[in-house]
C-alpha cells in the first residue's frame, strides 16, 4: 500500500497526538509529560526530580538505568519516527542537539507537540548552560540552579588538579574499531573536551569532529595512552589493543600499557557526571596524581 501523501500524513499524526492529549493539557505549565531524547538530558531531567513526568526516552538514555527499564523506548535519537513520538502523547520535547531527522521534528511540531532543542557545546559552560536550559523547559529551575551549583564547583575543583599538571600527555579516545577501522575524536569533539577538562593533549590535531585515522597518523600521533569505550562489564584488553605488529602496538601508549577503558556517555555525555568522568580519566592517565586524588572529599 503506497505511503498517503505529506499533507495527508501531516493531518493524521495531528489527529492522533490531539485524541492522546487534549489541546489544554499541552499548553499546559509546566509540562506534564516530557520526551527525553538524548542521554544526558534524561539524566538531567531525573536528577532535577522530573522522572515521574517523563514519558519517552531513547536508546542513549542509559544512566541512570531505569530510565530505559522502565519507559517507552522511541529509538536512537538520530532516527526518530513522528509517529513513534506522538503516539506516546508528549506535551513536550526536550531534544538534544543533533537529534532528528529534522523532517521528523517538524512533523512533531505541526502536530501541536513544542520541540526545544538543547546545545551541546563539550565544555563547563555548556554543561551548566545545558543544566539550566532544561531547568527552565521543565518548570524546575530553582532545582537546576542548585544542580548547576554543585558541578560547577567540581569542575572549579578539576581546575585546580589541571593547575597541578608539570607536564601534559597526549592520548586517543577510540570510539570504535570495526573491520580495521578505527574511529577517533578529534579536534571540537566530545572526545577533545573531555581530554582538555582532565589536562590531556589530543593526539587526533589534523581534522575536526570523529572520523577513521590510518595507521601512519597513529604512529605520527604518538599517544601516551588510549581512551576507549566499554560496552557491558567486558572491558578492552591491552593484549588485544596493543597487539604486536599494529600501530596502536608501536606507540608509546603500549609500551606503557596506558589503557583507559570507560563507559560512553560518562565519558563523553557531558551531563552532570562530566567533572568525575575528567577526574577519573586525569587519575588513569596521570598515575602519580591518584594519591593526592583519592584524599578528595566524595561526591555525591
Amino acid at each position: 500500500m503506497p505511503n498517503p501523501p505529506w499533507w495527508s500524513r501531516r493531518t493524521l499524526l495531528a489527529g492522533a497526538v490531539l485524541a492522546v492529549v487534549p489541546s489544554a493539557s499541552r499548553a499546559a505549565s509546566p509540562a506534564d509529560r516530557i520526551a527525553s531524547l538524548g542521554g544526558a538530558v534524561t539524566e538531567i531531567l531525573y536528577r532535577l526530580g522530573a522522572a515521574e513526568r517523563v514519558v519517552a526516552v531513547d536508546t542513549t538514555s542509559l544512566f541512570p538505568a531505569e530510565a530505559l527499564r522502565e519507559k517507552p523506548n522511541v529509538g536512537y535519537q538520530r532516527a526518530l519516527s513522528a509517529e513513534g513520538l506522538l503516539s506516546l502523547g508528549p506535551d513536550l520535547v526536550i531534544a538534544a542537539e543533533g537529534a532528528g531527522p529534522p523532517e521528523v521534528l517538524a512533523l512533531v511540531r505541526e502536530a501541536g507537540v513544542p520541540v526545544s532543542i538543547v546545545k551541546e557545546p563539550p565544555t563547563p559552560e555548556g554543561v551548566l548552560d545545558k543544566i539550566l536550559t532544561i531547568g527552565n523547559l521543565a518548570g524546575l529551575a530553582p532545582a537546576a540552579e542548585r544542580l548547576a551549583a554543585k558541578v560547577g564547583a567540581r569542575f572549579a575543583e578539576l581546575a585546580q588538579r589541571r593547575a597541578r599538571l608539570d607536564r601534559r600527555a597526549r592520548a586517543l579516545i577510540i570510539l570504535s574499531v570495526a573491520n580495521g577501522r578505527i574511529m577517533v575524536g578529534g579536534r571540537d569533539s566530545s572526545a577533545d573536551g573531555i581530554l582538555a577538562l582532565a589536562g590531556i593533549d589530543n593526539a587526533a590535531t589534523g581534522f575536526d569532529g570523529y572520523k577513521p585515522i590510518t595507521d601512519e597518523a597513529i604512529l605520527a600521533a604518538a599517544p601516551d595512552a588510549v581512551v576507549m569505550m566499554q560496552n557491558g562489564a567486558e572491558a578492552p584488553s591491552p593484549d588485544t589493543v596493543f597487539a604486536p605488529g599494529t600501530a596502536l602496538g608501536q606507540t608509546p601508549a603500549a609500551a606503557r600499557r596506558a589503557l583507559v577503558a570507560m563507559d560512553g556517555l560518562t565519558l563523553l555525555g557531558f551531563g552532570p557526571r562530566t567533572p568525575e568522568a575528567a577526574r577519573t580519566l586525569m587519575r588513569a592517565v596521570y598515575p602519580d596524581l591518584a594519591r593526592d586524588l583519592a584524599r578528595d572529599p566524595a561526591h555525591d
